[in-house]
């Protein structure tokens, strides 16, 4: 078992962590998460050995082997297949020393030990790895001098799951994944064999891989058992108890202080005013769950336009005259698509954004756009590349030279920078908050095509939640290429797969696509579920419905869980009063009970509004 015991850790003079405490199941398989800031890296470090904490210690068995990607990405003529090999080091080792020992003893024992680790086997693991996380078999060959920084950060996740350490702790795996890697590397995870714990916001991989939540907020550590929607489940319930409990106290904080300010001049009761007012000083406030107001995107709406947007025929595609990356493309967009990208990184998904919002010419075929269309092109080297010294509204005055200031206030605004917030400087924003602002700047003009290539990976789930929400709500087409399924599945209504040189329409489903991914459960109608020659598109009303639909869905669902908080509030009341919020534990059985059926009785009406809605949104068409 691994133990966090009271561990607190200042940086810079602020508190990051305040004497957390958890302790980690044995083989557990945990998903830390917190707000972007909250200290998860910071507690990732301590556990490593990277951060000494002022207070408090971590204790886990003797000779428990802890693995963790270091910053920097591998780099060299070593080959990637060379690089995994090498994380194994007893393995290393005990060949170097087969080559050389010259006892036939120790040789013995050396090519013993050799068959107790399979180390004969370990090339054939390393190449499963490999190819999972992306590398075909010539790449695996290739010096990680050739590659890029993402690809390089793979090899480096490769060489850690090979290694197979007692305790695997990743920050944020699937960054540098598309969504067919990041699908492997989920299912590898359901089957470790040992203790994990994952900082993720990839609702799925919560869902899928881990047994426990560890939630950081406010310097503390609170661990759940479950998935990330039983935790989502907890935490409502645990936030209409607080809510209920600050509510009580708040109103006896204010007959005491009442009583005090009536009662404290007069000889009478001036004993009594004092004993209250001690015991004002000794209220110990309750603190509501924190909600970060600045929590939020809001795309401007774009002006009509008559459809199509775009228009494909038999277009190329690429960066080199010869060599284009995608051919033979026909695809259309219409003002109101939601079209996600699918398909590995490298097979030109990227390129066809490029083309559509126009930084790229098409090389045979044609293209036709609305002349009057604008684009918002989204990607992540605009966050990177943000200028750290200037403030958000610097740089949206700058973007927006012809706008007034109010208008360049409320554009901010929409994106959370109100008042003071864009007044900071860039270069203290997190990486969220960075990511939200370039957001804000490539939909200043309120583009009628919104195009965003890996829009989640600086977002926490609330944030992530909050795009969703914003992407729903905004009436511009969107095309969205991101390894985040559960964005995929809420936003798109339409999929376009990138491969084998061209772009076509996908007419299966988000969970068929999976399906063919890890060649399982293969369509077994002809064409069902595989790349469509054809269009095929359904009308934008269907499409909308559906939208509303889920969003109405999810509403009600956050509903049931807040009635539910409720019903149980009062279960407890009925049943252990001596642990009931204070405004329930005066309350009479008939009372209670009463109460509970008014709720029982709205609960029952929102679960029967949800399963209509759900069954709405399961009919075709």
């Amino acid at each position: 078992m691994l133990t966090i015991d009271g561990i607190t850790v200042r940086l810079g003079g602020r508190t990051i962590l305040d004497h957390a405490s958890a302790a980690i199941p044995h083989r557990g398989k945990v998903g830390l998460i917190g707000r972007n800031g909250a200290g998860k890296s910071t507690l990732m470090k301590v556990l490593i050995g990277e951060l000494d904490p002022d207070e408090g210690q971590v204790e886990k068995p003797r000779r428990t082997r802890i693995g963790y990607i270091a910053q920097e990405a591998p780099a060299g003529s070593t080959t990637p297949e060379e690089a995994v090999l090498a994380a194994d080091t007893e393995r290393s080792a005990l060949l170097e020393e087969a080559e050389t020992c010259t006892d036939p003893h120790r040789l013995g024992d050396v090519h013993e030990r050799l068959l107790a680790i399979d180390a004969y086997s370990a090339p054939s693991r390393a190449a499963r790895i490999l190819i999972g996380l992306g590398f075909d078999e010539d790449m695996q060959r290739q010096p990680l001098d050739s590659f890029s920084g993402g690809w390089r950060m793979r090899v480096a996740l490769a060489a850690l799951l090979f290694s197979e350490p007692d305790i695997l702790l990743l920050d944020e795996p699937s960054n540098h994944l598309d969504l067919e890697a990041t699908l492997w590397l989920e299912n590898f995870l359901k089957s470790y064999p040992a203790t994990l714990l994952v900082i993720s916001h990839e609702r799925d991989l919560l869902n899928k891989v881990v047994d426990h939540i560890l939630h950081l907020q406010g310097g503390k550590i609170t661990l759940y058992s479950g998935g990330y929607d039983a935790f989502e489940r907890q935490r409502a319930e645990r936030a209409a108890q607080l809510a209920s409990a600050k509510a009580s106290q708040d109103a006896q904080r204010a007959r005491l202080e009442d009583y005090v300010a009536r009662n404290s001049a007069r000889a009478s009761t001036a004993k009594q005013a004092q004993s209250r007012a001690k015991m004002l000083a000794r209220m110990q406030p309750i603190a509501a769950l924190m909600e970060d107001p600045s929590l939020s995107f809001g795309f401007p709406d774009p002006s009509e336009l008559r459809p199509p947007l775009i228009s494909l025929d038999f277009a190329a595609v690429g960066y080199t005259a010869d060599t284009p990356v995608l051919r033979r493309i026909n695809l259309r967009i219409d003002p109101d698509d939601r079209i996600a990208l699918l398909g590995r990184n490298g097979n030109g998904k990227t390129t066809l954004a490029r083309l559509l919002a126009a930084q790229l010419e098409p090389m045979d075929g044609s293209m036709n756009a609305s002349a009057k269309m604008k684009v918002g092109y989204f990607t992540q080297y605009q966050v990177e590349e943000l200028a750290s010294e200037a403030t958000p509204l610097e740089l949206m005055t700058r973007a927006m030279p012809d706008a007034s200031p109010g208008a360049v206030r409320a554009q901010l605004g929409r994106f959370g920078f109100s008042g003071n917030r864009a007044m900071g400087v860039v270069g203290l924003l997190s990486g969220g908050e960075r990511a939200r602002l370039a957001l804000a700047l490539v939909t200043r003009h309120a583009p009628h095509l919104l195009i965003l290539d890996e829009p989640t990976n600086h977002l926490d789930v609330d944030a992530r939640e909050a795009l969703v929400q914003a992407l729903n709500d905004y009436t511009g087409a969107v095309i969205l290429i991101s390894h985040d399924r559960h964005m995929v599945e809420l936003t798109a209504d339409r999929l376009v797969l990138v491969d084998d040189g061209t772009a076509t329409n996908y007419d299966g489903s988000m969970e068929d696509y999976i399906d063919f991914v890890l060649g399982r459960n293969q369509p077994k109608k002809k064409g069902e579920g595989k790349p469509a020659k054809t269009g095929g598109k359904s009308s934008a009303k269907t499409r909308a419905r559906g939208r509303q639909l889920k969003s109405q869905v999810a509403r009600a669902e956050k509903d049931m869980a807040k009635l539910q908080a409720q019903c149980s509030q009062i279960d407890q009341a009925m049943y252990e009063p001596a642990k009931a919020a204070s405004e329930l534990a005066d309350k009479t059985m008939s009372e209670l009970l009463s109460q509970r059926a008014q709720i029982a009785e709205k609960l029952s009406a929102a679960e029967a509004e949800w399963l209509a809605l759900s069954e709405k949104l399961e009919q075709p068409g």
